[in-house]
């Protein structure tokens, strides 16, 4: 299921939200900048790029050497939100953050959503380093921060409906339902992926590289606790 838009209109210009768009797809184009040619050097700097500002969970556990001249582990786990490892990595955060990040912005307010924002990236950078304290693979995207996003419109729009693309073999439809059911078998998928994923790794030895599945339930049980305590109180009325 690919949603292609809400039903939901906005009271504000959700100025936070199209800013954190441009900044991932910036910091994106410069990455692709690092790839161009052909020579082997360039493909080393993108590299170099990405474990240098990526989030390494070890480097921020201390159970790994933090390398001279490398940024603060702590600091990482910022610059790493605005990383992505190809086009469909950030194509799917940022459609997703356009589509739920403009409703949830509007309901917190503009102040209030960066917070929000930040603070599901930093509970889904944590979450998954709690998982791999010991992992050495870097962690980049914004996917953690987005699936608070998707936490807190979960619990604002239950029933609003989001028209989506629904692709199965050949069989292809847009139709519209409700974000229950589009953000509900979206975060089911996370924790089935994040079980299978756990159990590899203990069966292993070692933590799992791929898809940060920790980040993304981490990151959306944040923003669901983050909503209730950012939310703006409505005043009391009075007769």
């Amino acid at each position: 299921m690919l949603p292609l838009k809400d039903d939901i209109p906005t009271r504000t210009v959700p100025f936070v939200t199209i800013g954190i768009i441009a900044a991932n797809m910036l910091v994106f184009l410069y990455q692709a900048s690092l790839q161009l040619g052909d020579d082997p050097a360039a493909s080393r700097a993108a590299e170099a790029f990405i474990f240098e500002f990526g989030l390494i969970p070890c480097r921020l556990t201390g159970t790994c050497e933090v390398p001279a001249g490398a940024p603060s582990p702590l600091a990482t786990i910022f610059t790493s939100m605005f990383m992505h490892g190809g086009f469909f990595h950030i194509f799917g955060n940022m459609l997703y953050l356009w589509i739920f990040g403009n409703n949830v912005e509007d309901t917190l307010g503009h102040g209030r959503f960066v917070g929000f924002y930040l603070g599901s990236g930093i509970a889904a950078a944590l979450g998954q380093t709690l998982m791999g304290p010991a992992a050495t693979i870097p962690m980049i995207g914004a996917s953690g921060a987005v699936s608070g996003v998707l936490g807190a419109y979960l619990l604002l729009f239950p029933y609003a409906s989001v028209l989506t693309l629904i692709v199965f073999g050949f069989f292809i439809r847009i139709v519209r339902i409700p974000a229950l059911i589009v953000l509900g078998f979206w975060i089911v998928v996370q924790f089935l992926n994040g079980l299978i994923t756990f159990g590899a790794s203990v069966a292993g030895g070692r933590p799992e590289g791929g898809v940060a599945w920790f980040a993304h339930i981490g990151g959306f049980l944040a923003g669901i606790a983050l909503l209730y305590a950012l939310r703006p109180r409505r005043p009391a009325r009075y007769s």
